[in-house]
């Protein structure tokens, strides 16, 4: 097979670059920058939350950290802010349109991997490369072989496995997916240490692929919390600029009043208040990928309105998706053909800062994440909990490890499900009643853990016993 051959080439080229910079590794000096840890993606650093909270736990801990990945999105203000945190982009390089698609597919796996492997060499030299996976192909051979040159230690965080990713898309059958199992495993069997998101992923790693790794939880950094009524209206009034379900009613208002959907702030003295029979909150997010059938979500809301229409009394729902993604458009498209009365709709993308703000404003959220390996747990629900907002989350195997069902929110398995679960716990809105307001009550109580708490137990050992 041709792409088994190409692959073999790519690890040879990599292999020969790595021997004829054996030279340059002796001639650069024994040893890295002290403490110097390069924190690297194949992916948008402004998307991926974990090796960003990676960055700044290492550098509040005095380490010098190369921030290393794509830069499509901006990332948090706390990490351009950082002194300690110097920011390498790479390129998000685009399939070449010529070709069979395998050969359009490999062509990109090796211009990434020549680009990483440049890139990486050009980088003050780390005495750590913690590096993100998926993406791993080509990312873990071409930063073992560096590490190879640069005699640092490689440390891999697994969030899920690619393959698992790629099978959506071609099936398991499928060659280029069968290569990128065997490749995930045997280059994965080369780090110096490893990283996992939940207990069922660290057991598969040993057993399938003798790997040994440490849990270490996806937790709520310290933004994400419940947003007090000031902010929340500031935010509804700056997206109330571009998303119609944020603007205030038809209803008069007076000149010294400022009214958003669900707020409304009395000029005079600055008070904040709710709005009366405001509308519920309802809010998702997502990267529109194939692991996350929104459909189930948009017929449970035609369910929803049916229940309003049937004289069930329910609250108007504005609903919020947020994210960016390859299947957003066809979503959208789908949504514009939605013609509902007590429902409104908006996707939008979020500064880094205003995303926490709004889940802290929300009165439920909903994820409808499944993992494609049956092995990660969703970190928008973690960040939903760390706001103490109740959630709804679609079922596969080891959500327990996050999600208790009838405790911090509900478990469903398809849309009626779903759209029961709304009108139970929306019936009663805003009511300290209501099932909703419980869960509320029972994650405020819960005092989880925070990142920063959870990173010096479990991740901040390594580096000081080394």
């Amino acid at each position: 097979m041709a792409a088994p051959a190409l692959l073999l080439l790519l690890v040879a080229g990599l292999a020969l670059c790595a021997a004829l910079l054996w030279l340059w590794r002796w001639r650069a000096g024994p040893e890295g920058a002290r403490g110097r840890v390069c924190v690297a993606v194949l992916g948008d650093l402004g998307r991926s939350p974990r090796m960003q909270y990676h960055a700044l736990a290492l550098a509040r801990h005095g380490h010098g950290v190369t921030l290393l990945g794509f830069l499509s999105t901006k990332p948090h203000s706390d990490i351009l802010c950082n002194e300690k945190i110097h920011i390498v982009s790479i390129s998000e390089l685009k399939v070449l349109q010529v070709g069979p698609k395998i050969f359009q597919y490999i062509t990109k796996v090796i211009a990434q991997a020549i680009q990483l492997f440049y890139t990486m060499l050009k980088i003050d030299r780390p005495c750590y490369i913690l590096l993100q996976n998926p993406p791993g192909l080509p990312s873990i051979a071409v930063t073992w072989m560096v590490c190879l040159v640069r005699r640092s230690k490689l440390i891999i965080d697994w969030h899920n496995y690619g393959y698992t990713i790629m099978s959506l898309i071609h099936g398991k059958s499928h060659p280029i997916v069968q290569i990128a199992e065997w490749y995930e495993k045997l280059f994965g069997r080369l780090s110096d240490y490893n990283f996992c998101v939940t207990n069922a992923m660290k057991e598969d790693l040993q057993i399938n692929c003798n790997i040994k790794a440490i849990t270490l939880y996806d937790k709520p950094a310290a933004f994400f919390k419940e947003t007090p009524l000031e902010f929340q209206h500031k935010l509804y009034m700056k997206l109330a600029n571009d998303y119609a379900p944020f603007k205030r009613g038809t209803d008069a208002i007076r000149p010294d009043v400022e009214k958003s959907a669900f707020t409304e702030l009395d000029i005079r003295n600055g008070n904040v208040t709710q709005v009366k029979e405001r509308p519920a909150l309802l809010i998702s997010s997502t990267s529109w990928t194939e692991d996350e059938d929104f459909s189930i979500l948009l017929k449970a809301l035609e369910d929803y309105e049916e229940y309003v229409n049937d004289g069930i009394k329910l609250p108007s729902l504005v609903c919020v998706i947020t994210g960016k993604g390859p299947l957003k458009k066809h979503y959208n498209r789908l949504i514009d053909k939605m013609h509902f009365k007590h429902i409104q709709i908006c996707t939008p993308w979020l500064e880094a800062e205003d995303y926490p703000v709004l889940l802290g404003s929300a009165d439920l959220g909903v994820c409808l994440h499944k993992s494609s390996s049956g092995l990660d747990l969703p970190m928008k629900v973690v960040d939903m909990f760390g706001c103490c907002l109740p959630v709804c989350a679609v079922h596969f195997q080891c959500l327990d490890e996050l999600v208790k069902h009838d405790e911090n929110g509900l478990i469903f398995r398809d849309s009626n499900e779903l759209a029961e679960q709304l009108k139970m716990l929306l019936l009663e809105f805003p009511t300290a009643e209501s099932k909703l307001y419980m869960f509320r009550r029972n994650l405020r109580a819960s005092k989880q853990l925070r990142w920063d708490e959870c990173w010096e137990q479990t991740v901040l050992p390594l580096f000081r016993n080394k």
